[in-house]
């Protein structure tokens, strides 16, 4: 009798450490459920939200949604950010129910990855009002050109839309703190090198048509010019 004690002794423990776990995996599925659910409700409430301001609107006219699409997607960046918005609050469930679990480890792991996705939407939104204003400029720009009339407009309006750009993507990447600013360094490095090799190119192969590109650009006043003759 006692070696057959002794041989359900393990036995037993075993049932008392499932018998006390299975609550906890009982409150961590319930926990995900009521995530689940409230993830859901909220992605829909925000894309609502958003289409309500016409956020789709601003992400139309600056060029996002044709971006994201073009990759394959049916969804438009209003959906990006309802998303999000879901995946948050999963990732919070999911953080609720491990800690419960006592699994340290996935909380610290789940914990680091909440905290990148809010970053991720201020990202999200620089590019868009940043695209938004990129295009304004460029609009601006051949416009002004058109009203002095100055040629290649078009050529002048996609640089300035293309620079604004640029500094928009750098500011959201330095927001997202992706590669401890190698990325800007990197693009400062190509920006100084293409200035660089640029201006070789102007001054030594490429200086009448500088100059004609200026004269073109800005035309010389036929008044001024015969108030100078004698």
């Amino acid at each position: 009798m006692q070696n057959i004690d002794v041989l359900l002794e393990p036995v037993r423990g075993l049932l008392l450490q499932i018998g006390a776990f299975l609550p906890r995996v009982a409150l961590a599925a319930a926990i995900l459920a009521i995530g689940w659910l409230l993830a859901k409700g909220l992605r829909l409430g925000m894309v609502k939200a958003l289409r309500a301001l016409n956020f789709h609107v601003l992400t139309e006219r600056a060029g996002i949604d044709g971006f994201v699409q073009q990759g394959g997607s049916e969804h438009d960046t209003t959906d990006l950010f309802g998303w999000l918005v879901y995946a948050l609050v999963i990732l919070a469930s999911l953080i609720i129910a491990s800690n419960s679990l006592g699994l340290s480890q996935v909380t610290d792991l789940l914990g680091r990855v909440m905290l990148f996705l809010p970053r991720v939407l201020v990202a999200l939104l620089v590019i868009v009002f940043g695209s938004y204003f990129a295009r304004f400029v460029g609009g601006a720009v051949r416009g002004y050109c058109k009203r002095v009339d100055i040629s290649d407009g078009d050529l002048l309006g996609r640089l300035a839309q293309y620079g604004v750009m640029v500094f928009v993507v750098l500011l959201a990447v330095d927001h997202l703190d992706i590669g401890g600013g190698l990325i800007q360094q990197t693009f400062l490095i190509l920006l100084a090198g293409l200035v660089f090799a640029a201006a070789l190119a102007l001054g030594l192969g490429a200086r009448e048509r500088a100059a004609q590109l200026i004269e073109r650009w800005f035309p010389p006043d036929e008044a001024v010019g015969k108030g100078v003759k004698r």
